[in-house]
């Protein structure tokens, strides 16, 4: 309905949008996205390849748990046959890893079952689906960064929910796999780091689980390229580069002003009480569909990391 580049044809009617979950911290971020702003935390090259948005350009309902329960078939059926999206950016998600594994039937109903009445609803209308699914689809057993090629193997019951609802999307939808996602509008391990930096506070941290960690911005910016281009297929979307959560938060510690040596390094085995689910030990996410979509990667994740410390100290939100 709309197009913002040179020469595109003039503006018919902005494009609507339904983001469910849409409370969460990736949500609140695309909605500012969405509206042209730059998140706490973003930054305005952190795009994947999309062009800044441009004022009226979508139409976004937000619709958060209390509003829409994805599991309801009849109730998703309803409010997206009214509304008649032209894309559904389906947040909504079962996220307590640990919890999962004691509410395995709820967990499964919001990620395959829920994912699956969005997917259906969605293709009702003719709308396009982008659903954003997670790295604990691995099993993390390589020892190196994982692409769309490599072969799943999920080891907790939030991960096999989340693949399962993969699996329910619709022929054509955009699958967005990200991991380790940090913003500033809800708490999190580096609003930990920078109240430990401002305080003194000595932290410990697993140096055995290496991933790729996202700001929530950059990802919102980077949904913003699949609303527009509406890729099928999977595509991996985190923080460039690597490192283990100790690298992580001694990095954030010092960047909030705070010291390195506050924070060390464990093992998951350390860990007291012990975590209910398994998480993959090595599962930093890289992408082989740069080339073929004409995207770019986000920034590296230190970069993203002082950024949402920086705005964090701006809010006084430590």
């Amino acid at each position: 309905p709309w197009s913002s580049r040179p020469g595109a044809p003039a503006l018919l009617e902005p494009m609507k949008v339904l983001i469910t979950g849409a409370g969460g911290q990736v949500g609140h971020d695309l909605r500012l996205c969405l509206a042209g702003e730059v998140p706490a935390g973003g930054a305005a090259t952190a795009l994947f390849g999309a062009e800044a948005v441009t004022p009226g350009e979508f139409d976004v309902v937000p619709v958060g748990r209390e509003a829409l329960d994805v599991s309801d078939a009849a109730g998703v059926d309803r409010a997206i046959a009214e509304l008649r999206p032209d894309v559904v950016v389906h947040l909504a998600a079962y996220t307590a890893v640990d919890r999962a594994e004691t509410d395995a039937e709820r967990a499964l109903l919001v990620n395959e079952v829920g994912t699956q009445n969005v997917s259906r609803a969605a293709s009702e209308v003719g709308a396009h689906l982008i659903y954003v699914s997670t790295d604990y689809v691995f099993a993390g057993d390589l020892g190196r960064a994982l692409d769309e090629t490599d072969v799943t193997g999920p080891l907790s019951t939030y991960g096999s929910t989340k693949l399962a609802g993969e699996e329910r999307c619709a022929p054509g939808s955009s699958i967005v796999r990200t991991s380790w996602v940090a913003g500033a509008s809800r708490p999190n391990v580096l609003h930990l780091a920078a109240r430990a930096a401002a305080s003194g506070q000595e932290l410990a941290f697993v140096e055995d689980q290496v991933g790729s960690l996202t700001v929530a911005a950059d990802l919102a910016a980077a949904l913003v390229f699949f609303i527009r281009n509406r890729p099928a297929g999977i595509v991996h979307v985190a923080g460039s580069g690597e490192a283990s959560w100790y690298e992580v938060i001694a990095h954030a510690v010092a960047a909030a002003g705070g010291s390195r040596d506050q924070v060390r390094p464990i093992s998951t085995a350390a860990l007291d009480p012990q975590p209910l689910a398994t998480r993959p030990a090595y599962s930093p996410l890289i992408s082989a569909r740069h080339g073929e979509l004409g995207s770019q990667p986000l920034p590296e994740w230190q970069d993203g990391a002082d950024r949402l410390i920086a705005a964090l100290a701006t809010r006084g939100t430590t």
